[in-house]
């Protein structure tokens, strides 16, 4: 362990000694790791910790190792301490996240340090139950309505890691001709959108714990938070959890389900929106939010399993309808 990090680590914890338990996981293109460790004489016995090495990494799955992605990957960081320090705290019971206990930077190290969530949501799925789904679109709802409206300063612009302005050289890999030459207008219609707020930007389902006793969750990973419609998480989480043939059954009770809980997280706030138009928006942008990953997957992997009937339908009604 770095010996900066581990005096800063024992001072924040008041800790007199600490030792790692085990690697939660490596980060994405092998940019550092995610340790859990335990914590000697404090009150706090676990302590989860995001080491982040911005040394420039040729270790990307796909071979995506440009200029252009690390500096993609180095603002994300960027962005995610930057959410713990100042937004962090504005979630509630009903979208809960980890508690921020401290961020380190020495030379291109960094390290945030966070709760560990194990000891009241221990749980990561794979598959879920349709009640199960719908506890994440019930965090993402009541997310969502936390910070309607709000300017996204310090987050990305535009939230999400797959927009289009940030993934010029997948756009140029799209060998679909017509949903190239309305990439544009999928976009526009996105982020001109009247009812904007922030939102995770990468909330599929490895990123949700789940607790004991199966009735809520919490998130993870805050990479790629940003401005934009709600529609993009809403859209990106469905496929990341379910087939497109249960896209197909259960769309229309999933985005009702998400509404409802939407409507009523907003009222609790005492915010004035007209819902009727939130929703009408908001339901006519989802095939479009839908439409926007897949425009990205065509580019990225063009065989990647989430490129199916369900959104092949649905990007066929968007381009014709744009």
């Amino acid at each position: 362990m770095n010996p900066g990090f581990k005096k800063y680590l024992l001072d924040t914890t008041k800790s007199s000694d600490c030792e790692e338990v085990d690697v939660i996981q490596s980060l994405w293109s092998g940019y550092g790791n995610i340790v859990r460790y335990a914590l000697i004489d404090s009150s706090l016995k676990t302590v989860v910790v995001k080491h982040i090495a911005l040394n420039k990494s040729n270790d990307h799955p796909r071979g995506w190792n440009t200029s252009f992605a690390h500096q993609r990957k180095i603002t994300s960081y960027e962005v995610e301490t930057y959410w713990y320090r100042h937004w962090n705290q504005k979630c509630h019971l009903h979208c809960r996240v980890p508690e921020f206990l401290g961020a380190y930077s020495e030379g291109k190290d960094q390290w945030i340090v966070l709760e560990d969530l194990d000891v009241h949501f221990p749980f990561r799925k794979h598959h879920l139950r349709l009640d199960e789904v719908k506890l994440c679109l019930k965090w993402l709802a009541h997310f969502h309505a936390r910070f309607m409206h709000q300017k996204p300063e310090g987050l990305w612009d535009v939230g999400t890691y797959w927009h289009l302005g940030t993934r010029p050289d997948e756009y140029e890999k799209i060998e679909h001709q017509k949903l190239k030459t309305k990439a544009q207008a999928i976009d526009a219609a996105l982020h001109n959108c009247t009812y904007q707020t922030i939102v995770h930007g990468d909330a599929k389902l490895a990123n949700f714990c789940f607790s004991k006793d199966g009735k809520s969750v919490a998130a993870v990973d805050f990479q790629y938070v940003g401005g934009g419609c709600g529609m993009k998480d809403v859209a990106y989480f469905l496929g990341s959890c379910l087939t497109g043939d249960e896209c197909e059954i259960h769309e229309a009770v999933l985005l009702e389900y998400y509404f409802t809980e939407l409507q009523s997280a907003l009222q609790k706030l005492s915010l004035e929106i007209d819902f009727t138009a939130l929703k009408d928006e908001w339901t006519w942008l989802y095939p479009i939010a839908c439409t926007d990953f897949t425009r990205f997957l065509l580019g990225w992997m063009p065989s990647h399993q989430k490129i199916n009937r369900y959104n092949l339908n649905l990007m066929k009604k968007v381009l014709a309808e744009l």
